[in-house]
């Protein structure tokens, strides 16, 4: 086990790169090649942003594109046809783009000017579309699920390079983790911790933020996706970051909660240990051959039982989770895939509806765990006021909410610890382990 202080470095050398590509490619074959379809996989193209001229949004290869291709360029196309194999039509930059932008006129693969007599020469034959929609190409939207079905199947377990690439991202991560917890005191602004985390990922190796940092103090803490403001973090509260590096297209995503005068009072330090207790207990039932809806289903168990331990909730623990009391306080799923984007290729078994239970409701995942799945491990317990305050919500809940004690913690905020776990063989692997949380 390497020592939590060493900083990680893939092996991004083009010959290993290569094999990988190869390898994904060769395991996609198999379950495609029975469908006997033609497929086109497009990268995507940039996007205007509306009223800014000459202006687009950073540009990121649609997932399926990026895994089979490891290249992020815009516009190209990645085809298979199962009796010809693999084709990458690319764009040839031009004199202008090159002037501007950069690029070369030496792109591997075939020009994309070549790829529409490419779909002529197959023209009545089955195809099916992946990735971003490709100009001119049919798609037989049927047979592209499946296909996807089969993909985001493979695309589930990572292979050494995506491992390596993510503990590049986790490094970064526990450094930029690091760096926030050095200036967390009152007087400080959300915005202020923001800039340090993120600033402390690039200076580590990472080459961009997984997602839209989220730092919340004090009441903000109760909003799952609060974006940082210039709020100024006051005595005596929590605050909340969310935030993870991102390292050639893989990503960490991890929680972590402080009290921002260094000391938790009494009740944040119930909160905090309830929430830290089911998180370790949820981390060890993350095995493989374990449905991870049955993961989610005793983490939300074991927070109602601690709510009630707390005096906050009244009732058996399993009926305050059937009937929704426990959602009030735990409204969102333990966690979701990651790797390939912050949420990589999740969702749930074919067959397997989405639930409108309120303890399911919001699951991003609903199948068994196998060995190479990377998952993220996030209970929280939290005191929304626009949800407690509803007058609907404290009729349905009257019995089983004890509001005399919920009401006196409007200005709680919340609390969410969250690690990024791999499951393996024997057991299961925190990658982000070195970042504390005690």
């Amino acid at each position: 086990m390497r020592d939590a202080s060493e900083t990680f470095a893939a092996d991004e050398s083009p010959q290993v790169v290569a094999k990988a590509i190869e390898r994904r490619r060769r395991a996609v074959e198999a379950p495609w090649h029975a469908f006997d379809a033609v497929v086109v996989i497009g990268a995507g193209a940039p996007i205007p942003i509306p009223g800014r001229a000459d202006r687009v949004y950073p540009f990121f290869a649609h997932s399926e594109y990026f895994y089979l291709t490891d290249r992020q360029r815009a516009g190209a196309v990645l085809a298979y046809d199962p009796q010809e194999g693999w084709t990458e039509f690319v764009p040839v930059a031009g004199a202008d783009e090159r002037l501007w932008s950069g690029g070369t006129t030496e792109e591997k693969g075939t020009p994309v000017s070549k790829l529409r007599p490419w779909l002529d020469k197959r023209r009545g034959r089955r195809f099916a579309q992946l990735g971003a929609p490709v100009p001119d190409a049919p798609s037989n939207p049927e047979i592209a699920v499946e296909l996807r079905t089969a993909l985001d199947r493979i695309r589930r377990i990572k292979d050494d390079v995506e491992l390596a690439r993510m503990r590049v991202a986790s490094d970064a991560t526990r450094a930029g983790f690091a760096a926030a917890v050095t200036v967390v005191a009152p007087g400080i602004s959300e915005r202020t911790l923001q800039i340090e985390i993120e600033a402390e990922f690039f200076r580590r190796g990472a080459d961009a933020v997984g997602y839209d940092s989220i730092v919340a103090s004090g009441p903000n803490a109760a909003v799952l996706h609060h974006l940082p403001t210039p709020r100024v973090l006051a005595v005596g509260e929590l605050v909340l970051i969310d935030a993870g590096a991102e390292y050639r297209c893989y990503d960490c995503d991890v929680t972590r909660t402080y009290p921002v005068s260094g000391r938790f009072s009494p009740e944040q330090a119930e909160v905090y240990a309830l929430v830290s207790n089911v998180q370790r207990a949820t981390i060890a039932r993350c095995r493989a051959g374990v449905e991870y809806r049955d993961v989610h289903l005793s983490a939300a168990v074991d927070i109602a039982q601690g709510l009630i331990d707390l005096g906050f909730l009244r009732g058996s623990a399993a009926d305050l989770v059937e009937e929704g009391a426990s959602a009030l306080f735990f409204p969102h799923g333990i966690g979701h895939m990651v790797g390939l984007g912050v949420r990589d290729a999740g969702g749930y078994l074919p067959g397997r509806p989405r639930s409108q239970a309120p303890a399911l409701r919001f699951l991003r995942i609903d199948l068994p765990l196998e060995a190479g799945h990377v998952v993220t491990v996030e209970p929280g317990v939290y005191f929304p006021a626009h949800v407690l305050d509803n007058p609907d919500v404290r009729r349905q809940h009257h019995n089983s909410v004890r509001w005399d004690r919920v009401d006196k913690l409007r200005e709680f905020g919340g609390v969410r610890i969250e690690d990024n776990v791999l499951i393996r063989e024997d057991g299961n692997e925190v990658l982000t382990r070195a970042i504390p949380k005690e």
